[in-house]
């Protein structure tokens, strides 16, 4: 019985897992977001740009790292995702997410730890390029 506590609050704290768990939400939450003008045109665009570097080649950490290599890439991605939920604001969050508020709640708390185990100097960099403005 304990067992099962241990392994259910185990899923429960690993971000991506939650995060994946809400995929086909955010999915239509960001759609929603890029198509309404009341979101900052800056933050659709950085969102957008993060999103090409993910899918091309380059990387500040190669690939061939295994899982530390993608970190990078994810961090980058909850970093710019953050920035475009946060400054889209809570009203226009709850008026186009489909799924629970609790929900939301938790993916918002999922997409600011990921990328958590990367080094400092890395984080730091990652996070100057995504919110320079």
């Amino acid at each position: 019985m304990a067992k099962r506590k241990l392994i259910r609050r185990r899923r429960r704290s690993n971000p991506v897992l939650s995060m994946f768990r809400q995929l086909p939400n955010l999915f239509k939450l960001v759609i929603k977001l890029f198509q309404d003008a009341r979101v900052s045109l800056f933050d659709r665009a950085l969102f957008a740009t993060v999103i090409a570097y993910v899918l091309t080649p380059v990387d500040l950490l190669p690939d061939w790292l295994g899982l530390f290599g993608l970190t990078d890439d994810l961090y980058l991605v909850g970093l710019s995702l953050a920035r475009l939920l946060k400054r889209a604001g809570p009203d226009l969050l709850l008026e186009y997410w489909e799924g629970t508020p609790k929900a939301l709640g938790y993916l918002i708390e999922s997409i600011e730890r990921v990328g958590s185990r990367l080094p400092g100097p890395i984080r730091n960099i990652l996070r100057g390029m995504a919110f320079k403005r």
